[in-house]
């Protein structure tokens, strides 16, 4: 069992964030966001290429964070490889020690920096879930069976503010019956939404990680509200952000704001996902300020 697996399951309010691998082999940027984050933050999500841009592969360098002592989740995505290759890395990664898994889509390779490269796309990530799960029970996706049977706690992410709302409950619930242990959110700014979400998709004891990504201005919310699905920023908030002016006015309106999203929350969920974007420094504040600092 992971220390993510043992919190959680303890009832232990988890805190993740994510670190995205470089494009290349230095890592000394992690590194140090991971040292920063040491014992603030219970575990890091990997990202695997996001926005379908080359990055280092997560597994590597999950391996490499957890010999630093530092836990990693890393992000799995349907994208780039078929069945065969997705169930081959995840018992190579257990093999290394790595036992914390998010299963996703992921963008297409259209917008990103290989526009040519063929996407895959073989499994949804249900598929993925009900793959891992097959392997945690000693056998392949088609029933074969394993020599050693690797330990994997294994979740995925929901969008609780989707504008296509039943669809995302069913989706949820096939996500559920296919082996999701947790979920990592997008970003909740309502709990109101997450409420009735929860209320609908009936998580039964599945750890639900509440998406939070700190508003760092007037202009970067209504960008959310504009461009990004799933994302609602309530009318409230905005103008509550268009009410100051200046930088130091800014980032602390925007700490307060994310303080006051994790309290609205915590008697909702299991814990927090901290999406910084740029604000990792920030994160101790943050969590210090909600009550949920570890």
């Amino acid at each position: 069992m992971t220390g993510l697996a043992q919190k959680i399951r303890a009832r232990r309010f988890v805190v993740t964030t994510e670190l995205n691998p470089p494009k290349g082999i230095d890592l000394s940027d992690l590194y140090a966001k991971a040292d920063a984050l040491r014992g603030v933050v219970d575990a890091f999500n990997l990202t695997e290429s996001p926005r379908a841009r080359m990055a280092i592969d997560p597994r590597s360098v999950g391996r490499l964070l957890q010999d630093r002592g530092v836990e990693p989740i890393v992000q799995v995505t349907a994208r780039d490889r078929n069945r065969i290759a997705i169930q081959a890395d995840l018992l190579g990664a257990a093999a290394l020690g790595l036992g914390n898994f998010v299963f996703m889509s992921g963008d297409s390779p259209r917008n990103g920096d290989h526009p040519d490269a063929k996407p895959v796309f073989d499994l949804t990530a249900s598929d993925m879930l009900r793959a891992a799960r097959s392997l945690t029970q000693g056998k392949d996706l088609t029933g074969n069976e394993l020599k050693g049977t690797p330990s994997l706690f294994i979740g995925a992410t929901v969008n609780p503010a989707s504008s296509k709302f039943t669809d995302e409950v069913e989706n949820t619930r096939r996500k559920i019956d296919a082996g999701a242990e947790f979920f990592q959110t997008q970003a909740i700014y309502d709990p109101a939404l997450l409420e009735k979400f929860l209320d609908a998709a009936k998580p039964d004891g599945v750890a639900i990680l509440a998406g939070i990504i700190p508003l760092k201005s007037i202009k970067m919310a209504t960008w959310l509200n504009t461009h990004v699905p799933g994302i609602v920023v309530p009318q409230a908030l905005l103008d509550e952000l268009a009410s100051v002016s200046g930088a130091e006015a800014e980032l602390a309106k925007g700490i307060e704001i994310a303080q006051r999203s994790i309290r609205s929350v915590r008697s909702l969920c299991s814990g927090v996902h901290m999406m910084a974007l740029g604000w990792e420094a920030h994160i101790p504040a943050i969590l210090g300020g909600s009550g949920a600092g570890s």
